[in-house]
């Protein structure tokens, strides 16, 4: 068995990683709104929160009522209990990185998870 798996995401409007890439840990979605288009509701978490990284376009996010623009390289964190929403701008499409993760669980990191190999 291989210790990475590689897969290619195409435009689709939504693409989860979470069975493509076996994930255990996370899941990540690739995620496309059309000029004006939107998630239709508002949502909350039971455990993870996410994490948002805009890739391009241009959008509104609305977290707890309280709402703000969105442009490339902008990372938002919400915590579980925090009321999203987001839309694409009305000339531009929204294309962003969406990672969940249950809050809280991350040990170590960076260089205190890496081993030294050589």
């Amino acid at each position: 068995m291989k210790n990475y798996k590689k897969v290619h995401v195409g435009s689709e409007p939504r693409t989860e990683l979470h069975d493509q890439l076996n994930l255990t840990g996370a899941e990540v979605s690739v995620n496309n709104l059309p000029a004006g288009g939107g998630i239709p509701f508002v949502h909350a978490h039971k455990d993870n929160e996410e994490i948002y990284i805009i890739l391009n376009g241009a959008g509104t996010m609305i977290i707890d009522g309280e709402s703000f623009d969105l442009e490339p390289l902008d990372f938002v964190r919400v915590s579980p209990e925090g009321k999203r929403q987001l839309k694409a701008s009305d000339d531009k499409p929204l294309e962003y990185i969406c990672i969940q993760t249950k809050e809280n669980s991350l040990g170590n990191y960076t260089q205190d998870d890496a081993i030294m190999i050589e």
